[in-house]
């Protein structure tokens, strides 16, 4: 019998144990109490693909979860990456993704676990309040997660074209993401690296191995920095994100000597062409 039947039933078996004489006054009682228990079941049993549908509106469709099992607070589903509403682009990350929402050291924690992607739990310290929302993730030595460059190609153009392979790994500094007063704010450092890229575009693989680099600033922003850890593809930018603005990005890409003829289709697809460069600019 469901949690749902129970407070059902022992709300009415309340309703009738009340003597005759009282239970016009008792009756309100018993309604806001049967109330209670519903919303109180209702929370408790909040289906998993509702998580799934804040996701997809929070990421503007980009992200979704599908195939979901459990609840809010304890369950799984498939993690897949889109290029938004109308877009036909989709690539779904192997395995599944588990979660457990519970309560650590004073404050709500989400504890995730990637069949594919993550070694053991990845918890993450979520602090809500009013108007704000902030979320705190661990330092490792080692990457919180490996994913698959490959992923990427859901977002659709140019990641679907790129066709990438080799792995993203994600590490964090006591990073912290906030959402306040109407804008985005960090502090610590996060690093993702792209190791091993390779591309549909290029014969030449690997590609090399990169590095993004986001650090908080004093005001709360985050400068971006992108550098060449290693390869025939040189990289490099500069931008930055957070505040009420969308942030901006502005790097470019270049042939290590001898390398120009196996990688320039590759550097008219990354960016605007200028020379023996390709210039990327996002914002």
């Amino acid at each position: 019998m469901s949690l749902l039947q129970n407070a059902l039933q022992s709300a009415q078996a309340a309703t009738v144990r009340s003597a005759p004489g009282r239970s016009v006054r008792q009756r309100p009682w018993a309604i806001a109490g049967l109330l209670l228990g519903l919303l109180l079941v209702l929370v408790w049993q909040a289906p998993a693909v509702w998580l799934a549908r804040w996701v997809a509106s929070s990421s503007n469709g980009h992200v979704l979860v599908v195939d979901t099992r459990g609840s809010v607070w304890s369950g799984s589903g498939e993690m897949i990456l889109t290029g938004g509403a109308g877009s036909r682009d989709a690539s779904r990350l192997p395995g599944r993704v588990h979660w457990q929402l519970g309560w650590a050291g004073g404050a709500p924690e989400l504890r995730l676990r990637l069949d594919c992607c993550s070694a053991g739990e990845l918890p993450l310290r979520i602090d809500p309040g009013l108007g704000r929302f902030k979320i705190t993730l661990p330092s490792r030595a080692e990457p919180l997660l490996r994913l698959p460059a490959a992923w990427l190609g859901g977002l659709g153009t140019p990641w679907n074209t790129l066709q990438l392979g080799g792995q993203l790994r994600l590490a964090s500094r006591d990073f912290v993401l906030e959402w306040a007063a109407g804008r985005w704010l960090t502090r610590g450092q996060l690093e993702i690296d792209f190791a091993n890229l390779s591309s549909r575009i290029s014969t030449l693989s690997p590609l090399g191995s990169y590095r993004l680099t986001v650090q908080s600033q004093q005001d709360g922003l985050a400068r971006i920095q992108l550098s060449t850890l290693d390869g025939a593809l040189q990289l490099q930018g500069d931008g930055s994100f957070g505040g009420s603005s969308k942030g901006r990005f502005q790097g470019e890409a270049r042939a290590a000597p001898g390398r120009e003829s196996a990688l320039n289709n590759l550097l008219n697809i990354i960016g605007r062409r200028q020379g023996d460069r390709s210039v990327i600019t996002i914002g």
